[in-house]
This record gives C-alpha cells, structure tokens and sequence, in this order.
C-alpha cells in the first residue's frame, strides 16, 4: 500500500491529522485549527449547508460543488449533519457569508491533503 493513502485519508476526516500522522506537528495544528475555526464560524452564522441537486448544468455544478467543499470538512461535516443541522438557505449578508466559511472550512481542507500528499510522496518537505 501506498505511504500517502492513510496520511490523505486521516486528513480528509480529521482536518490536520494527516500531518501530524507524517510528524508535522505545527503545520498539522495550525491545518486543523483554521479548518475548524472556519467550520465553527460558519455554523454560528448560520450558514446553509449544500445538498446535491438537479436542474440545468450551473445549478448542478453550484450545488454538487458546494456539497463535495462540504463534505472534504471530513468529521466537522458529518457531526454537524447527524446531530440535526439544517440550516435552509436565507437570505441575508450574514448567513450568505457563513454558507461560504463551510464551503472554504471544507477547501482548505483539500489543499492541507494535497499537501500531506506531496509531503508523504516527497515532492515536500
């Protein structure tokens, strides 16, 4: 098996893991506090979480995208959604922005795998 398939994998669900399972340890904290930071914050202003929906391809593409920079939150995703959050979409500045904070929680989360991928591979220091 591969060196970087469970350092991605444990930094898909638990943000910053995957660095510190390769001995990244500051990199590794300051990854998932920035993610959870952000994931936090968007909850707090109540942000809508996206759900896959279909229609005509840029509703596709927003929604599916949304959901797959959702979902890369790994376990922050998965426990907000099974403890009952559902915030619908409202509008208004402030939960707008919070719908952004989940979806940017969950792409900084792919760049910090990426990054545990060029690291475990050893592209990176």
């Amino acid at each position: 098996m591969n060196k970087w398939l469970p350092a991605v994998a444990l930094g898909w669900i638990l943000p910053g893991g995957g660095h510190l399972l390769l001995g990244q340890r500051v990199r590794g904290m300051m990854l998932s506090a920035s993610v959870v930071v952000m994931f936090l914050l968007g909850l707090m202003m109540r942000g809508a979480m996206f759900e896959p929906q279909g229609g005509d391809l840029l509703t596709m593409l927003i929604y599916y995208g949304g959901f797959i920079g959702n979902m890369a939150s790994g376990i922050l995703y998965f426990l907000a959604t099974w403890m009952g959050y559902a915030q619908v979409d409202l509008a208004g500045h402030v939960h707008d922005y919070g719908t952004k904070f989940l979806v940017g929680a969950g792409l900084l989360n792919i760049l910090a795998m990426v990054d545990v991928y060029e690291i475990a591979t050893g592209q990176k220091d």
